[in-house]
């Protein structure tokens, strides 16, 4: 008996062909990705009079701009506040995103989905929409030049609710059952089996939230005119001037804001992929 064994659709220099295309593209894209990163950097070590030429490499490197930058600015200042908006954004939204997105993947009470679906419209609604009647609602509620206007009103974000919803709908709901068998009332279960159940979403959460909020220009902008309040996307943005600009110290400033941003997403990069395969967005 004689087994014919079936003939490939493509040959192999046309796999071939198609794999050597795909990669031409991909590090086309790379490249186009990451050029501005390192123009960014380039121009951070040139010094004033050398900002606009061609070389990417300097040729005359200097440290001048970060020094200036860190000392002759109170930029750590502006870092210090940019980390604690971010930091206590992060925190407080995942405390209230878990609490919401459990709610709405295993609740029922009416109205469940009207609201979900509510929560997931705000996705169509980007700030410079809202930024008005936001800022209407901040002033009256006396919180203009403060901390509390720039943290309360990045708190809500519908994209973590619908990630931790998502992810809370694919848990086995056996593990609540036995909760409830044992006398667990809703807070129980949630304080002391969801939660814990949740440190994987929480975590990729927590770096997508804080790296949100590190880079916000727009809303700091609108209701901060106190310098020790800026974020350090308002002090990147005095170093321009309405008929000159410092490039220099500004490459230098966004070389150091840029840092901490790149390590967290190089140390957690794969929890960031995970939550976003988790929620069925990949």
């Amino acid at each position: 008996m004689s087994s014919k064994r079936p003939q490939p659709y493509f040959s192999r220099s046309q796999v071939t062909l198609v794999r050597g295309l795909w990669m031409l593209v991909t590090a086309v894209l790379a490249f186009m990705t990451l050029f501005p990163l390192l123009w960014m950097v380039s121009i951070g070590f040139k010094p004033a009079a050398e900002s606009f030429s061609s070389n990417l490499i300097p040729q005359s490197p200097t440290l001048d701009n970060f020094v200036y930058v860190l000392t002759g600015v109170p930029f750590l200042r502006y870092m210090a506040n940019s980390f604690l908006v971010s930091a206590t954004v992060t925190i407080v939204a995942l405390f209230f995103h878990t609490m919401a997105g459990y709610a709405l993947a295993r609740l029922r009470f009416p109205g469940r989905e009207v609201m979900f679906l509510s929560i997931f419209s705000t996705f169509l609604v980007s700030l410079p929409v809202i930024i008005v009647p936001l800022f209407v609602i901040v002033k009256a509620m006396g919180m203009l030049n403060s901390y509390a206007g720039l943290i309360i009103p990045a708190i809500f974000n519908a994209f973590g609710i619908f990630l931790l919803r998502q992810y809370y709908l694919s848990l086995p709901k056996e593990i609540e059952e036995a909760a409830r068998i044992d006398g667990a009332g809703y807070w129980r279960i949630y304080w002391s089996v969801i939660l814990p159940l949740s440190r994987p979403i929480m975590s990729a959460l927590a770096i997508l939230f804080f790296l949100a909020n590190w880079n916000p220009f727009l809303w700091p902008l609108t209701i901060t005119s106190d310098p020790n309040l800026w974020v350090v996307q308002l002090g990147i943005a005095n170093f321009k001037s309405q008929y000159s600009a410092s490039w220099n110290y500004m490459m230098a400033a966004s070389t150091i804001v840029a840092i901490p941003t790149l390590i967290l997403f190089v140390i957690f990069q794969r929890q960031i992929m995970d939550s976003l395969k988790t929620s069925g967005l990949k």
